[in-house]
């Protein structure tokens, strides 16, 4: 079944935050990233409208996103005035199958822009904990190391297992001793092995490259 046919212009369109704050007194807040997930097995086309586009910049207002993936859309306000001060914007986010003109899905985001940010009052504790406010730079650094510790969980699933690799070398090793019935040579009686359990040992060897090359 088609895509289309599901959707029939409603389709469910995801994003992180749901509305935008800038505040006249915070500079670092007057750039906003806004995030557009794409869940579907399919890609999607994306586009921002604005209802009043000179007051902001927005980077990459439209593109396409793969299934599975997500997308940011950097957001700046451009006219940070004591007019604007209390007055709600709003982002219209219109969605596309690729290669499509019809709308799949629609999602409106507010932006509002404020004199001041607001003062969050803590409240006291009744324990000997005492906890501070974390700095600005600790939130895209924590969401760095997520991605760089899920890529060290690939790399990691990535690598064969030492058991199996363990067991590997023992086949080998086996397979190179000598067969009973051969010449005693340098080594004892004891390390001569039977055909059968050569053939054992290669059967195994078979297995454990068929795991190595899968990881």
């Amino acid at each position: 079944m088609q895509s289309t046919n599901l959707i029939d212009g409603r389709l469910p369109i995801f994003s992180f935050p749901s509305s935008l704050t800038f505040y006249a007194d915070d500079q670092s807040s007057h750039k906003q990233i806004l995030t557009l997930y794409n869940p579907y097995d399919f890609p999607l086309k994306f586009q921002v409208l604005c209802t009043s586009p000179k007051k902001f910049v927005v980077v990459d207002p439209e593109g396409t996103i793969r299934p599975h993936y997500c997308i940011d859309i950097v957001i700046r306000h451009n006219n940070i005035t004591q007019s604007n001060y209390g007055v709600t914007e709003k982002f219209r986010i219109q969605v596309y199958e690729h290669g499509q003109c019809q709308i799949l899905g629609k999602k409106d985001i507010p932006a509002t822009l404020l004199l001041s940010k607001p003062v969050t009052s803590v409240s006291s504790s009744t324990d000997s904990e005492q906890f501070e406010w974390l700095s600005k730079q600790s939130v895209p650094k924590a969401h760095k190391r997520q991605y760089a510790m899920n890529e060290a969980q690939e790399r990691s699933n990535a690598r064969p297992n030492v058991i199996v690799i363990l067991a590997a070398v023992l086949c080998i090793m086996a397979l190179m001793l000598p067969t009973q019935g051969d010449p005693e040579g340098h080594l004892p009686i004891y390390f001569h092995l039977s055909m059968h359990q050569k053939l054992i040992a290669a059967y195994t060897l078979g297995l454990v490259t068929m795991v190595i090359f899968r990881t």
